[in-house]
């Protein structure tokens, strides 16, 4: 098969790419490095199977131009990491609501399936755990430009979901939760990475707010393996799925973890949300997502603890140090 990766030389995307070609596909990754970077596709830079495009996912021509030479496509370009969702809410809206209205109308041209990855932020402030594909979304208001993200993709679900029921365009939805791994960066607010990078450096862990915020953290390599059986699956049209874990850990808990693993004697440092973000900020306090639908469609069993998560993270870090120096 052939396909169309946007944003695929980000962290989630560069993954993919390599997961397709490693089974005999060829992609074309269409990205304009805004946050994905060369480094993510380097293993595979030359690959007879594999081309690179830069632009714009928000430019329909190339769009089109790219989805023509394809059988099916995935929508990945996206602003990602509350930092920059927070310091570029314009680039964030845009990007997400134009980008995913050109995909699908390109997909629509051609009768192309496509799977969007949406987040877990659409569930917004529910408390009403674990969330199930069905469950309320709960949004702060716009006056916090925090729920800018979750509101942008919740639309973009929305506009995928009418082009199943109004033409059958063959889209499937998935909402991941906090997807981690090898190659994720701290720049963008993502805490796995960053809080591992400090505690390596011997500096403080820069746990925000009091720390008592849960996440459930799924490897990439897990996450992908549902994106690709997904949009292989032809009964999976039309439907929306969560992909995670539901290992649940506090930050405070998840600092102390990696502090052990590391090795470190770093200490644990709290941040109020108001000096990492900016007043305003609200955060959620946790995230859990059911997997009952998506275990019963696919047979989906996420193989990666936390543990083994944080470890494949170090390893990978300590690579880059050693390939750095």
């Amino acid at each position: 098969m052939r396909y169309l990766i946007t944003g695929g030389a980000g962290f989630i995307g560069s993954h993919l790419t390599e997961a397709l070609l490693q089974r005999g596909d060829s992609v074309v990754v269409l990205d304009n490095f805004s946050t994905g970077a060369h480094e993510n596709l380097k293993d595979i830079d030359g690959h007879e199977r594999f081309r690179l495009v830069y632009g714009s996912v928000t430019d329909k021509a190339l769009v089109t131009e790219c989805v023509k030479e394809v059988d099916r496509v995935y929508h990945l370009a996206s602003a990602v990491g509350v930092k920059l969702i927070i310091e570029k809410p314009i680039e964030t809206i845009e990007t997400i609501v134009e980008g995913a209205s050109t995909v699908f109308g390109a997909c629509a041209r051609y009768r192309l399936p496509v799977l969007l990855t949406s987040t877990s932020e659409v569930y917004g402030k529910s408390e009403a755990l674990p969330f199930t594909e069905d469950s309320d979304s709960i949004i702060g208001p716009p006056v916090y430009r925090r729920w800018a993200y979750a509101s942008a993709k919740a639309l973009d679900e929305f506009l995928a979901l009418a082009y199943w029921h109004q033409i059958k365009l063959p889209v499937v939805i998935v909402r991941l939760f906090n997807t981690v791994g090898p190659r994720q960066i701290g720049q963008y607010g993502m805490v796995v990475p960053r809080l591992i990078r400090q505690a390596r450096a011997g500096q403080p862990l820069t746990v925000y707010g009091d720390g008592n915020q849960s996440r459930c953290f799924c490897h990439v390599d897990d996450a992908v393996k549902a994106l690709v059986t997904l949009l292989d699956e032809p009964s999976c049209a039309g439907e929306l799925f969560n992909v995670g874990s539901t290992e649940q850990v506090s930050i405070n808990d998840l600092a102390k973890r990696i502090i052990s693993v590391t090795g470190s004697s770093s200490k644990i440092q709290h941040v109020p949300y108001e000096e990492a973000y900016g007043n305003g900020f609200e955060d959620m306090r946790h995230r859990v997502p059911c997997l009952e639908k998506i275990r019963k469609q696919i047979g989906f069993d996420p193989q990666h603890d936390l543990s083994a998560i944080i470890q494949s993270i170090v390893a990978h870090q300590e690579t880059e140090s050693q390939s750095d120096s």
